[in-house]
């Protein structure tokens, strides 16, 4: 063969073979790409987002059913109501009888989380049961336990209703044995079930017992000033409606002075005047300062020791 049809049908095969291995790694970059879209796909998917209404919550199980359990951090959303609502401490700061949960699955969190996200949402079912003035039962609060975790339900009551006791000094009791029905009672015999206005809401006696110790550790007076730099701590501020004290300035120096737990008065020879608190006589019948002091050093997580050293 003449050596230039011999050199042209070489080049031919060349670019032939170039062609079909180029159109081959595309083909494979092709494919690359597409399984690194669907792999990027399938991570940004989200682990789990669950919507529960915890007037209505059904099990955890129908919301995880291909998981074990989530680990949630539960923020209310809203409800209608006279009080404004709560969240958790944040502890309950927000509106709301719904939880939303942005959630992983439990293999990724100890089994330890998951107790807590169900002492979460006891907790904030009894809250809102009681807060609407709803039967608080024991069938309600099992119901946003994941049937696998239920036998650990007497734990998960427990640090559930300690929680509540730690803020809202009130003790959440076993009303109906037979029934199994609970509720909350006040240490201070507040009017209301400890909400001291008529209707609903949520019990107020935790902030009372605060000014009491307040008062204690000052040598029994308190100026009104020192009252209203340490509620601001608690995001506490006279003049704003606030998520379960409603107007706090009304609340302590009308509400709780006209119940008698409180006495307001002006401090002697100041000039501009000035206020003082004291304990009201209804105080020193319905508690002690021991337990005024017990309250605030278990919500504090402090030893009652220190407080009398301060004193």
């Amino acid at each position: 063969m003449p050596r230039g049809k011999k050199n042209k049908r070489r080049s031919r095969m060349k670019n032939k073979n170039h062609h079909h291995e180029k159109c081959h790694d595309e083909k494979d970059e092709s494919q690359d790409q597409k399984g690194e879209m669907d792999s990027e796909a399938e991570e940004e998917k989200p682990l789990c987002s669950v919507t529960d209404d915890i007037h209505g919550m059904s099990p955890a199980s129908e919301s995880s059913s291909n998981t074990e359990c989530c680990s949630c951090v539960p923020s209310p959303v809203s409800i209608s109501g006279d009080d404004i609502e709560f969240d958790h401490c944040q502890y309950c700061c927000g509106e709301g009888n719904f939880l939303h949960s942005e959630c992983q699955l439990c293999h990724d969190n100890s089994f330890r989380d998951c107790l807590d996200m169900y002492v979460d949402f006891v907790e904030q079912t009894v809250l809102y049961k009681f807060k609407m003035k709803q039967p608080i039962t024991r069938e309600d609060l099992l119901s946003v336990i994941d049937p696998k975790y239920r036998y650990r339900f007497a734990e998960i009551f427990k640090k559930a209703f300690e929680r509540i006791e730690i803020v809202f000094a009130v003790d959440v009791v076993e009303i109906d044995s037979t029934n199994h029905l609970y509720d909350l009672v006040s240490k201070i015999e507040l009017p209301n079930k400890g909400r001291v206005c008529a209707g609903r809401g949520l019990p107020k006696t935790g902030l009372l017992m605060t000014l009491l110790a307040m008062i204690f550790l000052k040598g029994n007076s308190i100026a009104e000033e020192e009252v209203w730099k340490f509620l601001k701590t608690m995001q506490v501020y006279p003049g704003r409606k606030h998520f379960i004290y409603r107007e706090p300035r009304k609340f302590i120096t009308q509400d709780l002075v006209k119940l008698k737990y409180l006495e307001y008065q002006q401090i002697p020879n100041s000039d501009p005047p000035r206020y003082e608190f004291l304990w009201g006589p209804k105080a020193y019948v319905e508690t002690t300062k021991i337990k005024v002091l017990e309250f605030v050093a278990k919500g504090s997580d402090t030893k009652l020791n220190k407080f009398f050293i301060q004193y």
